[in-house]
């Protein structure tokens, strides 16, 4: 039953950490509620703690040190350190280090959570399980040259269970006391519900941007690799849902780009900036991000035509009629794609109003395609 699991290679540590926080989250966390009740005050802790901790993840470990998409002061980098490091994903030096591997090497198998491999590998297996020797954090030097990324590095396991654990109970317990309540009935509470659930939720709402990111969703930007946008994945990750643009433009220190998508760690940044603890926020110019959109709705007219083209479907009148509107579609689109390029080439910015026009033409153009006559000509 058990023959094909690499039991030489499990990472025995990580996996029974991860195995054993499920199973007391399933079990244990269901059955405090039941004998001890809801409690409002340890609910508003655990959100905190699932937003300080995500947060962190996305804004500090993601953002900041593994793309640089920002500058941040001293007090920044020391919260997302240690709130980072109580997500239980490791020192931000070995993310990041992971994560870079993870967009140069994307779908490839030097891909660390190499989607081609399966749900389960690119979600949770690639921890569970070491297929490959430790390669040196070589793609991490400017990380190394910082104090604080190397003191967190060091402390990272002591600082995760203090903060993540050994802190909510303390909590807990002092929130008891004060309510008349039993103290370690609220030490178990503050241990199970911001300490031990939170970081199940905060781990696998991470584990599916490595997942489910590069398996459901639409990829606006590019098809050249796996990654997709979702706007549920957004909403549990702080953001980090729109994986398609953000392969595309892994520099910006936004993901969801459109005011529509929901991307808090873009307005924390954003805020951060304006109190003076926060600074060198990169954005991808609206062109740039306009020619990727219409470059990749060029390639479905693209694929529309070829596949109208080999079609053996009798009736030819209509077929001819598509075709000759989706050639137009492609003229227009190609003029779209020149007229963008030539503008990023010679950093000319375009007004808002003619960025918004093209916007819309490519979007219509983009429903016209994907119309339903359309789809049944093809």
């Amino acid at each position: 039953m058990f023959k094909n699991i690499p039991f030489s290679r499990v990472e025995w540590v990580t996996s029974g950490f991860l195995i054993f926080t499920a199973l007391l989250t399933i079990t244990a966390v269901p059955a405090y509620l039941w004998h001890f009740g809801w409690d409002w005050f340890l609910f508003g802790v655990f959100l905190f703690y699932y937003i300080a901790t995500g947060t962190s993840i996305t804004l500090g470990y993601h953002r900041l040190f593994s793309h640089k998409a920002f500058k941040a002061k001293w007090p920044v980098k020391l919260f997302v350190l240690l709130f980072g490091a109580a997500a239980f994903e490791n020192s931000a030096l070995w993310w990041s280090s992971e994560h870079r591997k993870h967009h140069k090497h994307v779908d490839t198998d030097d891909d660390p959570y190499d989607i081609n491999k399966g749900f389960f590998w690119a979600h949770i297996g690639w921890l569970m399980f070491k297929l490959k020797p430790d390669i040196p954090t070589n793609n991490v030097l400017d990380l190394k040259k910082d104090k604080l990324v190397m003191w967190q590095h060091k402390w990272v396991h002591p600082i995760s269970f203090v903060v993540s654990f050994i802190i909510p109970a303390l909590i807990g317990y002092g929130y008891a006391k004060f309510s008349g309540m039993d103290p370690m009935v609220g030490a178990l509470g503050g241990f199970l519900l911001p300490g031990v659930a939170r970081v199940v939720m905060v781990q696998h709402a991470t584990f599916c941007i490595n997942s489910l990111c590069h398996m459901i969703g639409t990829r606006p930007y590019s098809t050249s690799h796996s990654a997709r946008d979702s706007w549920i994945a957004a909403i549990f990750t702080m953001g980090e849902g729109y994986h398609n643009y953000h392969h595309e433009f892994q520099w910006d220190y936004r993901n969801g780009v459109k005011p529509w998508q929901l991307d808090p760690s873009k307005w924390f940044i954003w805020t951060l900036s304006k109190i003076g603890l926060a600074s060198g926020l990169k954005r991808v110019p609206q062109e740039r991000i306009l020619l990727a959109e219409t470059r990749e709705t060029k390639r479905q007219v693209a694929n529309r035509i070829t596949h109208i083209q080999e079609s053996g479907k009798p009736d030819e009148d209509l077929l001819d009629q598509v075709l000759e509107n989706l050639e137009a579609l492609s003229a227009r689109l190609t003029e779209i794609c020149n007229e963008l390029q030539s503008a990023a080439k010679d950093k000319i910015d375009l007004s808002k109003a003619s960025l918004n026009n093209m916007r819309s033409e490519v979007r219509a153009m983009l429903e016209e395609i994907n119309s339903p006559i359309k789809m049944s000509a093809a």
